[in-house]
Protein backbone atom coordinates (compact mmCIF):
# COMPACT_ATOMS: atom_id res chain seq x y z
CA UNK A 1 0.00 0.00 0.00
CA UNK A 2 1.96 3.56 -1.15
CA UNK A 3 2.26 6.06 1.68
CA UNK A 4 1.30 9.70 1.59
CA UNK A 5 4.48 10.54 -0.46
CA UNK A 6 3.65 8.18 -3.58
CA UNK A 7 0.57 10.23 -4.43
CA UNK A 8 1.65 13.23 -7.42
CA UNK A 9 1.71 16.39 -5.73
CA UNK A 10 -1.01 17.41 -8.59
CA UNK A 11 -3.77 15.60 -6.56
CA UNK A 12 -3.18 16.90 -3.11
CA UNK A 13 -2.65 20.69 -4.30
CA UNK A 14 -6.22 20.11 -6.30
CA UNK A 15 -8.06 18.89 -2.54
CA UNK A 16 -10.04 21.85 -1.07
CA UNK A 17 -11.80 19.37 1.25
CA UNK A 18 -10.83 16.77 4.53
CA UNK A 19 -13.48 14.69 5.16
CA UNK A 20 -12.73 12.08 7.92
CA UNK A 21 -14.81 9.31 9.88
CA UNK A 22 -13.99 9.61 13.61
CA UNK A 23 -14.26 6.25 15.19
CA UNK A 24 -10.79 3.73 14.36
CA UNK A 25 -9.55 7.29 12.82
CA UNK A 26 -9.49 10.20 14.92
CA UNK A 27 -9.52 7.84 17.95
CA UNK A 28 -7.93 4.92 18.05
CA UNK A 29 -11.40 3.35 17.82
CA UNK A 30 -11.89 2.49 21.53
CA UNK A 31 -15.20 3.54 23.14
CA UNK A 32 -15.23 3.59 26.93
CA UNK A 33 -18.93 3.37 28.29
CA UNK A 34 -19.58 3.71 31.96
CA UNK A 35 -22.15 1.81 34.23
CA UNK A 36 -24.41 4.83 33.91
CA UNK A 37 -24.39 4.99 30.16
CA UNK A 38 -21.84 7.95 29.65
CA UNK A 39 -18.71 6.78 27.10
CA UNK A 40 -16.01 8.98 26.51
CA UNK A 41 -13.36 8.79 23.66
CA UNK A 42 -9.69 9.63 23.34
CA UNK A 43 -8.88 12.28 20.92
CA UNK A 44 -4.69 13.46 19.79
CA UNK A 45 -4.09 16.97 19.98
CA UNK A 46 -1.79 16.48 16.89
CA UNK A 47 -4.58 15.83 14.97
CA UNK A 48 -6.49 18.76 16.61
CA UNK A 49 -3.45 21.13 15.86
CA UNK A 50 -3.45 19.67 12.43
CA UNK A 51 -6.99 20.13 12.08
CA UNK A 52 -7.13 23.72 12.96
CA UNK A 53 -3.98 24.84 10.86
CA UNK A 54 -5.99 23.72 8.01
CA UNK A 55 -9.16 25.87 8.97
CA UNK A 56 -6.96 28.84 9.40
CA UNK A 57 -5.71 28.12 6.25
CA UNK A 58 -9.82 28.42 4.35
CA UNK A 59 -9.84 24.70 4.36
CA UNK A 60 -13.09 22.91 4.73
CA UNK A 61 -12.76 20.12 7.42
CA UNK A 62 -15.57 17.51 7.47
CA UNK A 63 -16.22 14.68 10.24
CA UNK A 64 -18.39 11.97 8.96
CA UNK A 65 -19.62 9.43 11.64
CA UNK A 66 -21.58 6.15 11.84
CA UNK A 67 -22.56 6.53 14.99
CA UNK A 68 -23.98 10.06 17.29
CA UNK A 69 -21.66 10.78 19.98
CA UNK A 70 -21.62 13.35 22.41
CA UNK A 71 -18.64 13.03 22.91
CA UNK A 72 -17.87 13.62 19.33
CA UNK A 73 -20.05 16.54 18.96
CA UNK A 74 -17.85 18.12 21.73
CA UNK A 75 -14.91 18.04 20.25
CA UNK A 76 -15.55 18.98 17.56
CA UNK A 77 -17.45 22.10 18.46
CA UNK A 78 -14.04 22.43 20.81
CA UNK A 79 -11.60 22.35 17.20
CA UNK A 80 -14.99 24.84 15.40
CA UNK A 81 -15.63 21.91 12.77
CA UNK A 82 -17.44 23.13 10.56
CA UNK A 83 -18.94 20.65 9.07
CA UNK A 84 -19.83 17.51 11.70
CA UNK A 85 -22.35 14.47 9.86
CA UNK A 86 -23.40 11.42 12.94
CA UNK A 87 -25.39 8.46 12.42
CA UNK A 88 -24.87 7.99 8.87
CA UNK A 89 -23.41 4.62 7.43
CA UNK A 90 -24.37 5.98 3.97
CA UNK A 91 -20.98 7.71 3.85
CA UNK A 92 -20.45 7.97 0.66
CA UNK A 93 -23.66 9.77 -0.03
CA UNK A 94 -23.33 12.04 3.20
CA UNK A 95 -19.74 12.84 1.47
CA UNK A 96 -21.55 13.29 -1.91
CA UNK A 97 -24.16 15.77 -0.64
CA UNK A 98 -21.35 17.94 1.51
CA UNK A 99 -19.25 18.39 -1.40
CA UNK A 100 -22.48 19.08 -3.58
CA UNK A 101 -23.74 21.57 -1.26
CA UNK A 102 -19.83 23.08 -1.20
CA UNK A 103 -19.55 23.53 -4.64
CA UNK A 104 -16.90 20.32 -4.67
CA UNK A 105 -16.11 17.89 -7.32
CA UNK A 106 -14.94 14.33 -6.14
CA UNK A 107 -11.05 15.35 -6.94
CA UNK A 108 -11.52 18.50 -4.02
CA UNK A 109 -12.22 15.97 -1.47
CA UNK A 110 -10.17 13.82 0.24
CA UNK A 111 -11.75 10.92 2.51
CA UNK A 112 -10.23 9.28 5.42
CA UNK A 113 -11.48 5.72 6.76
CA UNK A 114 -11.00 2.47 8.28
CA UNK A 115 -13.87 0.17 7.79
CA UNK A 116 -16.09 -1.00 5.17
CA UNK A 117 -18.73 1.38 5.40
CA UNK A 118 -15.92 4.04 5.07
CA UNK A 119 -14.94 1.85 1.76
CA UNK A 120 -17.52 3.91 -1.00
CA UNK A 121 -16.21 7.26 0.27
CA UNK A 122 -12.49 6.55 0.01
CA UNK A 123 -13.55 5.35 -3.67
CA UNK A 124 -15.22 8.70 -4.44
CA UNK A 125 -13.12 11.19 -3.05
CA UNK A 126 -9.86 12.05 -5.13
CA UNK A 127 -8.21 10.78 -2.69
CA UNK A 128 -9.23 7.91 -0.05
CA UNK A 129 -6.70 7.50 2.71
CA UNK A 130 -6.58 4.77 5.18
CA UNK A 131 -4.77 3.85 8.39
CA UNK A 132 -2.79 0.62 9.78
CA UNK A 133 -5.06 -1.47 11.43
CA UNK A 134 -8.19 -0.78 9.04
CA UNK A 135 -10.22 -3.24 7.84
CA UNK A 136 -9.58 -5.04 4.27
CA UNK A 137 -11.94 -3.27 2.83
CA UNK A 138 -10.76 0.00 3.37
CA UNK A 139 -7.40 -1.05 2.35
CA UNK A 140 -8.39 -2.04 -0.98
CA UNK A 141 -10.55 0.79 -1.12
CA UNK A 142 -7.67 3.52 -0.38
CA UNK A 143 -5.38 5.20 -2.55
CA UNK A 144 -2.62 5.09 0.40
CA UNK A 145 -2.09 4.37 3.92
CA UNK A 146 -0.60 6.61 6.71
CA UNK A 147 2.56 5.84 8.74
CA UNK A 148 1.08 7.06 12.05
CA UNK A 149 -1.75 4.53 13.39
CA UNK A 150 -5.20 6.00 14.23
CA UNK A 151 -5.57 8.33 17.11
CA UNK A 152 -2.20 8.79 17.24
CA UNK A 153 -1.64 11.65 14.86
CA UNK A 154 -2.52 9.92 11.39
CA UNK A 155 -4.89 12.76 10.62
CA UNK A 156 -1.89 15.41 11.96
CA UNK A 157 0.15 13.10 9.40
CA UNK A 158 -2.75 14.06 6.69
CA UNK A 159 -2.78 17.37 7.40
CA UNK A 160 0.69 18.49 7.03
CA UNK A 161 0.59 16.87 3.65
CA UNK A 162 -2.20 18.63 2.42
CA UNK A 163 -0.72 21.99 4.09
CA UNK A 164 3.03 21.40 2.21
CA UNK A 165 0.83 21.50 -1.18
CA UNK A 166 -1.09 24.44 -0.40
CA UNK A 167 2.04 26.24 1.04
CA UNK A 168 3.09 26.00 -2.71
CA UNK A 169 2.99 28.59 -4.77
CA UNK A 170 3.63 28.97 -8.80
CA UNK A 171 5.76 31.59 -9.86
CA UNK A 172 4.35 34.42 -12.08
Amino acid sequence: MPDLAEIPAGRWSRLKLLATDVDGVLTDGSIHVASDGTETKTFNVLDGMGMVRLLRDDFVVAWISGRASGATTVRARELKIPHLVQGRIDKETALQELAAGLGFSAAECAYVGDDDIDAGAMRWAGIGITVPGAMAAAIEAADCITQREAGHGAVREICEKILSHRMTVPEA
